[in-house]
């Protein structure tokens, strides 16, 4: 173990040992608190250096597929991630897919349209009597973020939220970190993990996220793979990181680890 890597724990640094060697890994990420350390403005987000050198070769590897799985939209996850180029993304917990190039785009049809026009109408009557609130569009639905609110506005602006749009039909809710996350799509990222596994053959996957929301895709975890919560609220991972840095540290591990193994195939 080197001076680098230890923060992480010894089961956790076996752990990675042993995924190393699966046949086919899939390293799929959340981005936000996980890539990335938690930031007021959505738009100011941006990886650790060190994550994302790290993500960017173990994309170059053998038999080796890194994913971003994230609550952003496609379009605003690109932008913050600058992902490697082959680096598979998931967007809008789900809702969004892209598997490289010809891959299609959300559409949504009429209906769904109406209820998304709805919500925002919502929403946007709420941030303007709920100071340091703000809302965030995306392709299939509309985030209320509060984290530049005071405790009681936040919560009240996520009370009255929840209550009206719990009434109506087809609208999905997800609460966050001082986010409530509506959509007019079925989608969670525990989907989306089982998704990629099906997409890519992945033989173990490696997942490691920060919100409430990535329980969904800890909770599909089987098998050989490893989930990593970052953070210390509860969970349901084997294993836990204090904060992205940490992440970093994990990446360079896993990439230490992977490239001897690919090398030696």
């Amino acid at each position: 173990m080197t001076a680098e890597n230890l923060s992480l724990s010894p089961e956790l640094l076996d752990a990675v040992r042993r995924i190393s060697t699966t046949e086919h890994l899939l390293v799929a990420l959340d981005f936000d608190g996980t890539l990335s350390p938690l930031v007021d403005r959505a738009e100011d987000a941006r990886p650790l250096p060190r994550s994302a050198a790290a993500l960017e070769a173990l994309a170059q590897l053998p038999r080796t597929t890194t994913a971003l799985i994230s609550g952003r939209a496609l379009d605003s996850l690109r932008l913050v991630a600058s992902p490697p180029a082959d680096t598979l993304l998931i967007g809008s917990h789900g809702a969004e897919v892209w598997l490289g190039e010809g891959s299609l785009g959300l559409e949504l049809d009429d209906e769904q349209r109406r209820k998304l026009a709805a919500v925002r109408e919502v929403l946007a009557e709420i941030v303007t009597i709920a100071p340091g609130t703000l809302l965030e569009d995306k392709p299939a639905g509309v985030v209320l973020h509060t984290r530049m609110a005071d405790d009681d506005v936040a919560e009240d602006a996520v009370e009255a939220a929840t209550r009206v749009l719990r009434e109506h039909p087809g609208v999905y809710l997800k609460t966050g970190k001082r986010v409530l996350e509506t959509s007019v799509v079925h989608a969670s990222k525990g989907e989306a993990v089982e998704f990629l596994r099906q997409a890519t053959g992945a033989t173990a996957i490696l997942f490691a996220g920060d919100d409430v929301t990535d329980e969904d895709a800890l909770g599909r975890l089987m098998g050989d793979d490893i989930g990593i919560k970052v953070g210390l609220d509860f969970t349901q991972a084997q294993y836990r990181v204090e904060a992205p840095v940490h992440v970093a540290e994990l990446l360079e591990a896993l990439l230490r680890e992977r490239r001897q193994v690919t090398a030696e195939a």
